[in-house]
């Protein structure tokens, strides 16, 4: 083309050639671009969009919508927006009551936290969505059972029928047991109610869905940390999570995101490879790079699929209407403060990582102060030592956030990190384990490294007064201490950060390396900000400080120690999270076994070697289209799109009556310990003993 250009001048004809091979070559490399990268968009591209709720944003919220509206802007409405929302009460936070105490949580201390998210869904009228890591236990299946319950006998005077979708992630190696969740919540709803309800489960490569938030009718919303799990949160030992309880149009938001999820698992499962899943157990494992399961209930009566959320399918029921008429005043409805909505969706769709700019975007606005309240920053260890699993680095994005802010505008950090392999609930290591393994001085070095690195003419004086004086972070702990009364040391799950005292972010994600789909709420709100960090981080902090954990000579000795994991065989696996491969503790719905992650390390084996995984799915693997309808650049309401017609779903074939696990007995293959970096050969032989899989 630049040939024909440079001679275009000498005849007509080279002129139309040359526009033409021009248009022709430009209309290749957009349909070579598409198929090579997935029908993906250059993230720079596209007109900035206008969001019109984006007014009477702080300074941070400003920044977190430019960045979004210019960076991913086919993405509004789906997995970001600019919203508003009410903050109901103080934020959810277990222990509950702990502060200022040396005393243990008493027995069923936190039992109101599964209540009160039940008794969230019981409001129900027409459509509820519940995302999660992983299925509900204990309690928390037993209350959200009575919430089904309650909503099958609101459903006898129902117009229309309610729908209840509830999505977790399908880990590597744990396959949920969709149809037996399904049927120990459904278990003594009369199978005429005028309701529906599916289970679905995901995963792509080593992203399934991490998001935890309760969405009911468009208008009320809870999200957050917390996972399902009783042992974790109920029992001794708990871990320390947090959740917020919010109303208004941010619930849509929430809606829309679980839409992606599901859209995803239909069009999977619509495969001839995903029919033939299907006909399998879910608790059979597979060496599918990516897998779908869901089902439905009434079996035989609902459509084998969810319908797809609308803002038109809530708009009349009572409780639209209620929220609309408390919340007018004077004529005018006040929709509360603002807030945008940020998420993931993992190796879903190609490139975009929304929430991640989001967040570098809030790091890199800070101009006085950033406290973060983290499960940890810095990637899983190798057990008993100080080096990150093959092919997990730390968070050099971030980290570089982190300390230009201290570095460029003198900004003060304040950090609240996890003991390091805390365990709750009288769990094993292999079961739980919260915190990564690194001190408050490796975070330290890490932070002032990305520094130095950037800044090499900054000399050692500098940055020690930078450690002394920005740099406070600590581990976590209850009234000066550490640990629970028995000697366990006391976890930490939360992903909860402030800027500048006038903006938070609450919600699933972590700061350490993962790629898993994810989801949170940005409170730009200063009022609501000082509400949530005076009921939370000042009694967190105030028990937590004491000066000690960071020394300023071990961190200027450990800048030069590589902690970023070996980039050998692992390398081939572009994203993973061993954390989150370990299993969380036993459960009946968690089919755990270890073939999916051999197939895993059979990749990883043949990286090495240099030959390509031998994943014969591949092929099939149906990506998501990740070129989505353009936004227009000046547009607040988008309209829904329109419900799927549930009517016209085929029908599931029905399952077998006595559909069971494939084996009652399954034994964990030695990949689990490299995998799970275990080399230590009694914790190898703790972690390979039988694990019992209940049907």
């Amino acid at each position: 083309t630049e040939h024909l250009h440079r001679h275009s001048s000498h005849k007509t004809k080279h002129n139309t050639l040359s526009s033409s091979l021009r248009l022709n070559i430009v209309t290749m490399n957009s349909f070579v671009n598409k198929l090579l990268c997935k029908g993906d968009v250059d993230e720079s591209s596209g007109a900035e969009l206008w969001d019109e709720d984006a007014v009477g944003l702080t300074h941070v919220g400003e920044a977190v919508h430019k960045v979004l509206a210019r960076h991913h802007n086919n993405y509004h409405h789906k997995m970001w927006n600019v919203t508003r929302g009410k903050v109901v009460g103080s934020v959810h936070q277990t222990p509950m009551n702990v502060w200022g105490s040396s005393k243990d949580p008493k027995k069923k201390n936190d039992d109101w936290f599964p209540e009160k998210m039940a008794e969230i869904i019981g409001r129900t009228e027409k459509w509820c969505d519940i995302m999660s890591l992983g299925p509900p236990d204990g309690k928390f299946m037993t209350d959200f059972k009575a919430a089904i319950e309650k909503i099958a006998e609101r459903s006898k005077t129902a117009e229309d029928t309610i729908i209840v979708r509830l999505l977790v992630g399908n880990i590597v190696g744990m396959p949920v047991n969709c149809t037996a969740v399904l049927k120990a919540l459904t278990k003594d709803v009369p199978q005429d109610a005028n309701m529906r309800v599916w289970v679905g489960a995901w995963r792509k490569g080593f992203s399934w869905n991490h998001a935890k938030l309760i969405a009911v009718d468009g208008v009320y919303l809870h999200t957050g940390g917390h996972n399902l799990w009783d042992q974790h949160y109920l029992k001794n030992n708990p871990v320390h999570d947090l959740s917020i309880e919010l109303e208004g149009s941010v619930t849509r938001d929430g809606h829309r995101f679980a839409n992606l999820q599901w859209e995803f698992i239909e069009r999977n499962q619509r495969t001839c490879i995903g029919s033939c899943v299907d006909n399998m157990p879910d608790a059979m494992p597979t060496v599918l790079k990516t897998r779908v399961t869901v089902s439905e209930w009434p079996e035989g009566v609902a459509d084998t699929f969810p319908p797809m959320f609308t803002k038109a399918v809530v708009a009349k029921t009572a409780n639209y209407s209620r929220r609309n008429s408390t919340l007018e005043k004077d004529g005018v409805i006040d929709k509360g403060v603002p807030m945008i909505t940020i998420g993931r969706l993992g190796t879903m769709v190609y490139r975009h990582r929304s929430a991640d700019d989001a967040i570098i975007a809030m790091i890199n606005s800070s101009q006085k102060i950033i406290r973060l309240v983290l499960q940890d920053i810095g990637p899983v260890t190798v057990p008993g030592t100080k080096r990150a699993l093959p092919g997990l680095k730390w968070p050099k994005a971030y980290l570089a956030a982190i300390g230009e802010a201290i570095y460029q505008r003198g900004v003060d950090v304040e950090m609240v990190v996890s003991n390091p392999n805390s365990i709750p609930g009288g769990l094993k290591g292999t079961e739980a384990n919260y915190g990564n393994g690194w001190s408050c001085v490796d975070v330290a070095a890490e932070i002032i490294k990305s520094i130095k690195k950037k800044h090499a003419e900054v000399d050692d004086g500098k940055l020690r007064a930078m450690v002394i004086d920005n740099l406070r972070i600590c581990l976590l702990r209850h009234d000066k201490k550490g640990k629970y009364k028995d000697g366990k040391t006391i976890g930490l799950h939360s992903k909860h950060f402030i800027v500048d005292d006038v903006s938070t972010y609450i919600g699933s994600q972590n700061l350490y390396m993962c790629d898993l789909a994810e989801w949170g709420v940005v409170i730009d709100s200063e009022a609501e900000v000082k509400k949530i960090k005076e009921d939370y981080f000042d009694p967190m902090w105030a028990d937590s400080y004491t000066g000690e954990d960071v020394d300023v000579e071990k961190v200027m000795d450990g800048l030069k120690i590589d902690r970023d994991g070996e980039q050998t065989w692992l390398e081939y696996i572009r994203q993973n999270d061993a954390q989150h491969m370990m299993p969380h503790g036993p459960s009946e719905y968690l089919c755990v076994d270890e073939v999916e992650v051999h197939a895993a390390a059979v990749g990883v084996q043949s990286a090495e070697k240099g030959e390509a995984p031998q994943d014969k799915a591949d092929e099939a693997d149906t990506e998501m289209d990740d070129t989505p309808t353009p936004t227009p650049v000046s547009s607040k309401e988008v309209e829904d799109s329109p419900e799927v017609d549930t009517t016209s779903s085929p029908e599931k074939t029905p399952e077998n009556a006595t559909k069971t696990n494939v084996d009652n007995e399954v034994k964990q293959d030695p990949t689990c310990g490299v995998l799970c970096g275990i080399t230590d050969s009694m914790k190898l032989a703790e972690c390979m003993n039988p694990v019992k899989a209940s049907a």
